[in-house]
């Protein structure tokens, strides 16, 4: 490898921004806390883990499975 290199020619790559998009979300401490340990077990920083994950999940179409709780059955007075 050289000790240095030219990059005076060299140009911004032109898809950079459309590579990853900020997005603000609300994600409950449990989650977070879910992959912040895993990420540190890995030595990887857990937003990344976090876009890992969801980026397998739309490449598999995996969908989520939601058991919304039951209703109690309403009591007449």
């Amino acid at each position: 490898m050289r000790s240095e290199y030219d990059f005076s020619k060299s140009r911004k790559n032109p898809y950079a921004n459309r590579l990853k998009r900020q997005v603000t979300i609300r994600l409950d401490v449990a989650a977070v806390d879910y992959f912040k340990d895993i990420a540190a077990e890995l030595g990887m920083p857990y937003q990344n883990l976090i876009n890992l994950f969801l980026r397998d999940c739309a490449v598999h179409k995996r969908r989520p499975v939601i058991q919304w709780p039951e209703e109690p059955p309403k009591q007449s007075h």
